[in-house]
């Protein structure tokens, strides 16, 4: 395989860098990052020790580094995440409240799921998904439906690359996952068990635009001990189904972009 080409201007560094945690896994160290983005060690160390000092990075106890909160910031005001977000939080509400499990909003990023919101209660299992992270498609909940709906060249894409195995039962054949993907297009949701992570479950289901295009997916994650996914269907779809009309009614039909305004005009 060809060494990956390394960036050559300061500012295709940094951003090498920051997409090296665009690629899959909240906490990265620095070993990890510098392999990603192609950097040198003593550079890759002094440019993650400047995006700390600047608030971009955060450095964890342990180690590791994630996304500061600076640039989640930043990134949470493009039209993509406020949009959507003001949309679903109310139905997101409801559905912890009738369900006390966690809930979390995804979108299609590429040959990614972006998590632009998430619910937590004391109660629900702990789940490594944090607002602003970049998670596999083909190991969550969100991320199964948003691939079974994907265009086929990002479909196919994913099912021609690794298939991570990020947990015991992580689906890492592509014939299975195929199989997977059609399954959940004739049902309408996804299920997935020990997938992600060790001792999580969780059942998704999509969120459609006017046009009937699916442009994001809501999901529960609940423990898999005793977890009833079935259960949690009747709510899911209940909330899927009014954010689904508050987007058709709000949404101004770019594709790139959802817009919390009221439509005006004819």
């Amino acid at each position: 395989m060809a060494e990956r080409a390394r960036p050559v201007s300061v500012a295709g560094k940094v951003m090498a860098i920051l997409n090296a945690f665009a690629q899959g896994g909240v906490r990265l160290n620095l070993s990890e990052i510098c392999r990603r983005s192609g950097l040198p060690l003593a550079t890759g160390h002094r440019l993650v020790g400047e995006l700390v000092g600047g608030g971009f990075l955060e450095r964890v106890p342990d180690g590791t580094y994630r996304i500061g909160t600076r640039l989640w910031r930043i990134g949470s005001q493009a039209p993509a995440v406020t949009g959507l977000r003001e949309l679903a939080l109310p139905h997101m509400e409801d559905l912890y409240e009738a369900t006390h499990d966690n809930v979390q909003l995804g979108v299609l990023r590429e040959d990614h799921v972006l998590i632009v919101e998430r619910l937590r209660g004391t109660r629900s299992v702990p789940v490594v998904t944090q607002v602003g992270a970049m998670l596999p498609l083909h190991t969550t909940g969100v991320g199964k439906v948003l691939l079974a709906y994907a265009p086929p060249d990002v479909r196919e894409k994913v099912l021609a690359g690794e298939l991570a195995r990020h947990a015991v039962r992580s689906i890492t054949d592509p014939a299975k996952l195929r199989r997977n993907l059609e399954q959940i297009r004739r049902t309408g949701y996804a299920l997935t068990r020990d997938e992600m992570t060790l001792g999580a479950a969780s059942v998704g289901a999509p969120v459609r635009d006017g046009s009937g295009e699916v442009v994001a997916a809501v999901s529960l994650v609940a423990g898999t001990r005793g977890a009833d996914l079935r259960r949690l269907l009747p709510p899911l779809k209940t909330a899927v189904r009014a954010l689904s009309r508050d987007v058709a009614a709000h949404w101004r039909g770019d594709p790139d972009a959802f817009s919390g305004e009221r439509k005006t005009g004819a």
